[in-house]
């Protein structure tokens, strides 16, 4: 959910940018700069690393006594 939320931010500025670019560079060198641009910002990049930073982080804290489902796992505590 967060990743999709961030995807879809990123994904409007990504289309502004490029916007832009076409409206200020001549035919050939637009292309050569969206091929770049999104190759740094697409799903070959940026994407897949906050793709990646979010598992990563997901991991952490769902191994820091937390169910999956994002609640705190109780531990029994043996009564002496």
């Amino acid at each position: 959910m967060l990743l999709q939320a961030m995807l879809e931010v990123l994904n409007t500025h990504k289309r502004r940018v490029l916007e832009f670019a076409e409206l200020s560079l001549p035919a050939d060198k637009f292309v050569l700069f969206r091929k770049v641009f999104l190759g740094e910002f697409g799903r070959n990049g940026a994407e897949r690393e906050l793709a990646r930073i979010i598992a990563e982080y997901d991991e952490k804290r769902n191994g820091q006594g937390r169910t999956e489902d994002g609640r705190h796992a109780r531990k029994e505590v043996p009564y002496a």
